[in-house]
């Protein structure tokens, strides 16, 4: 259930930060990162590298992942 759950609000926002989704699911990050490497694996989402926030400094720095959605795989 909360794997589709992710799924489907990546699938909304389009791209989104760890932070951001641990906040939303009221999870905590270390939680969230097997659930992600899981639709990583299936082709559904991509970890984004060298992307950085824009609009605050609040987060800890290894709370500075962004997963961008990328549909489904077609294996």
């Amino acid at each position: 259930m909360i794997l589709t759950d992710i799924q489907v609000y990546l699938e909304k926002c389009g791209k989104i930060s760890l932070a951001e989704l641990a906040l939303h699911f009221q999870m905590d990050a270390n939680a969230m990162r097997p659930l992600l490497k899981r639709l990583i694996h299936k082709g559904r989402i991509r970890l984004m590298t060298g992307e950085k926030c824009t609009n605050c400094c609040n987060c800890a720095s290894e709370m500075i992942e962004f997963y961008e959605w990328v549909g489904l795989s077609h294996s």
